[in-house]
């Protein structure tokens, strides 16, 4: 069938349904109302006299089939309203909720691209003994599409294209420790949200720096910077764990020593910095009840004294045990031991340790109990404590990212009504 048949057919069965109705001043669409559209909203007319909107728990929704077959995020409108009456009052629901978790779901696929990407380059390494904080390679950050702005490699901004310079981590050599790692994945996480011609012309150089995280503070950083904006601060996750899964995907945190330094054995891990992936429903739900991270704390606190209560050799021994449960470590584990080693198996295998998904660098997109377990390896005179960082995601970059698809109306709008016809 050619694609010319197929979306009439998709137009005149969404006539059909209501959801575009008849008459070419609804279907000549507001920038609006082809934005919330294609975030999944599904907007009829009906004979009511003020709208009825419908947004649902969207963001505890496993992706947006599944919440638009519950009838999530519908909408109604006086169907005897003028085009700009519509126009007018569309532009209301952006700051619906329930479009703030429809825009998660395209968040997080932009989120599972850039770090899949990340992960997959062999060559992003974690910093070794080099010159500055982040490490170009031959022929330097200029060669990479980056320029400095600060002395010993504290500071970098893109040079020439942003997606060139993103690229670079997606492909390049260079090595950088896991706090950039987490900043390269949420600027990477922008890129594949708005496409390259986008994200090129949407923001400045100054706006995607890397580098320390102080430095970032001094420039005009959208992570935690001058245009940063308005910031959602959730330490414990208590704020995130009551709106659903989806509310995680995308946010930046970290996994850190509770004890004084002098209790570390490996600064190198003394901390990981992560983006989170994925959220199982499991997880999520086991957050909701525990009313987020606090309660895990005291799990890493339990976890790490059944440990302390284990000795034995090996550099990755609880990796081994633990994560990989290797038959033959465990098998060698004493006797006396073993109610431990069942007791630690049993604690990892709360849904939130096995579905809560992080991409740490260079580790790679893993369950949070993986770093939990490989920690006791690194540092095992301390337990480890989990935060959110600071984020803007659902706040400033989700308006920016609104306010730049509504730019685009030289485009015409594509209906998101799912297609339930066959081609021929």
């Amino acid at each position: 069938m050619a694609a010319g048949s197929r979306r009439w057919r998709r137009h005149a069965l969404a006539a059909l349904l209501g959801l575009i109705p008849a008459g070419s001043a609804w279907s000549a669409s507001s920038c609006a109302q082809g934005v919330l559209e294609e975030l999944g909203w599904q907007i009829a007319a009906a004979d009511i006299d003020a709208p009825k909107v419908h947004g649902g728990p969207v963001c505890e929704r496993a992706d947006l089939r599944q919440a638009q077959s519950v009838g999530d995020l519908r909408v109604q409108l006086p169907r005897q309203w003028s085009a700009d009456q519509r126009q007018a009052w569309l532009p209301t629901l952006f700051d619906d909720p329930a479009t703030v978790c429809a825009y998660a779901f395209t968040l997080g696929a932009a989120t599972r691209r850039a770090t899949t990407a990340l992960q997959n380059n062999d060559g992003f390494r974690f910093s070794a003994l080099q010159l500055g904080w982040i490490g170009f390679g031959a022929g330097g950050a200029q060669a990479k599409g980056w320029e400095r702005f600060r002395s010993f490699g504290r500071g970098y901004q893109p040079a020439e294209a942003n997606s060139a310079a993103l690229q670079t981590f997606y492909h390049g050599r260079v090595r950088a420790e896991c706090g950039v790692g987490r900043q390269v994945a949420q600027l990477a996480t922008q890129r594949e949200l708005y496409g390259d011609a986008a994200f090129d012309r949407e923001f400045s150089a100054d706006e995607l720096s890397i580098g320390t995280f102080l430095t970032l503070h001094e420039t005009d950083s959208i992570l935690l910077g001058r245009h940063a904006g308005e910031f959602l601060a959730d330490g414990k996750a208590k704020k995130t764990a009551l709106r659903g899964r989806q509310a995680f995907v995308g946010t930046p945190g970290f996994i850190e020593h509770v004890f004084e330094r002098k209790y570390l054995d490996d600064i190198n891990n003394q901390a990981e910095n992560f983006v989170v992936v994925d959220v199982s429903d499991a997880a999520a739900r086991a957050l909701r009840e525990h009313a987020g991270f606090a309660y895990y704390d005291q799990i890493n606190r339990r976890i790490w004294a059944l440990a302390q209560r284990m000795p034995g050799p090996g550099p990755r021994r609880f990796e081994r045990l633990l994560i990989e449960r290797d038959p033959i470590w465990r098998r060698e584990v004493p006797a006396e031991q073993q109610p431990l080693l069942k007791e630690l198996d049993a604690l990892l295998d709360d849904p939130f340790y096995q579905g809560f998904l992080i991409y740490v660098h260079p580790r790679g997109i893993r369950p949070i109990g993986y770093h939990i377990a490989r920690l006791l390896d690194r540092n095992p005179r301390t337990p480890f404590a989990i935060e959110l960082g600071l984020h803007n995601l659902h706040t400033t970059l989700y308006r920016r990212w609104i306010d730049a698809r509504l730019r685009q109306c030289d485009s015409p709008p594509t209906a998101f009504l799912q297609d339930n016809t066959t081609t021929e």
